[in-house]
């Protein structure tokens, strides 16, 4: 009998993160975090990569609709923004005084 992975991976990005998309046809755009789907490694981001979704009728809305909503996107395609300078920059964690791990950005050192 085999042993089960259950060890979620540790990701760079946090929901409520601010972060940039460095690839793909966003490639350029920056927003907040809104949700991070640690199993598929991808996160949704506020303003970032619409996709158009049909709704069918229903007792609210008798007609339907057409809604612009936000797509998921792989995480290895965002990077967060370091908030005291407003650039984007790998992060990495490091303990503070507590005793406790903190990200900082790589680019100023500062913590996020």
């Amino acid at each position: 009998m085999e042993k089960k992975n259950t060890k979620k991976p540790k990701l760079h990005i946090r929901t409520g993160d601010t972060v940039k998309v460095i690839s793909g046809n966003e490639k350029g755009k920056t927003g907040r975090v809104t949700s991070v789907l640690i199993e598929k490694q991808r996160a949704l981001v506020e303003g970032v990569n619409m996709i158009t979704k049909h709704k069918k009728p229903n007792a609210q809305n008798p007609q339907g609709s057409i809604e612009k909503v936000e797509g998921a996107i792989h995480i290895s395609n965002l990077m967060v923004v370091d908030p005291a300078t407003g650039e984007a920059s790998r992060t990495g964690r490091k303990l503070n005084d507590k005793g406790k791990l903190q990200r900082f950005a790589k680019k100023s050192g500062n913590l996020i």
